[in-house]
């Protein structure tokens, strides 16, 4: 199994092996140097990507004050589901924070996925039923969770980012300020 299909079957644990060759084949790689632009906010996204190595970070600017919604690294999928499915403008900015390797999707290719997989409607459904439920558990977090709480969560799972992101991106991920997240890695303990 190819990298790639690792990839689509941690998404799709149900898909067969010859429906993974079929959609893999779909995907193309392309490159993206640091600080290059994989998607703009007001842009209309028409591609889906899985990140094979680099960072990449989707954000907006909401009255001027840059909001980080997602810092994405090696496995991810990342793309403005809003916009990709609904051909909307999008809300959000990805960008590469390191020269990044990227699997693509088109939306042609990705409307030929449901030609050439037979239960893709089933699959799909299941795959946007694991990003809500994700969804929710981060909303839940946020709700429920100190500051405290919610680093020592994201460091736990995380770590390696850290020394590759600027701090104040993963502060605004945690819903904190740049000087709390410095004081509480100050308390921490790892």
């Amino acid at each position: 199994m190819t990298e790639l299909e690792q990839y689509i079957k941690s998404y799709f644990e149900n898909i067969q092996s010859d429906e993974l060759n079929k959609m893999s084949a779909l995907f193309e790689s392309t490159t993206l140097k640091k600080g290059g632009y994989f998607l703009k906010a007001g842009k209309h996204c028409d591609k889906i990507c899985i990140i094979q190595t680099g960072v990449l970070r989707v954000f907006a600017i909401p009255d001027k004050e840059e909001v980080t919604q997602w810092i994405a690294t090696k496995g991810y999928l990342g793309t403005d589901f809003s916009s990709f499915l609904y051909d909307t403008p999008s809300r959000w900015t990805i960008q590469a924070l390191t020269d990044t390797e990227l699997f693509t999707l088109s939306k042609p290719n990705y409307r030929k996925v449901g030609e050439v997989i037979p239960q893709w409607t089933e699959l799909e459904k299941l795959f946007l039923v694991k990003c809500f439920t994700a969804l929710e558990n981060r909303i839940f977090s946020h709700l429920s969770m100190t500051a405290e709480e919610r680093y020592n969560l994201f460091f736990t799972q995380n770590n390696d980012l850290f020394n590759q992101v600027p701090l104040k991106y993963i502060a605004s991920m945690l819903g904190m300020t740049p000087e709390t997240l410095s004081r509480i890695r100050k308390k921490a303990t790892f």
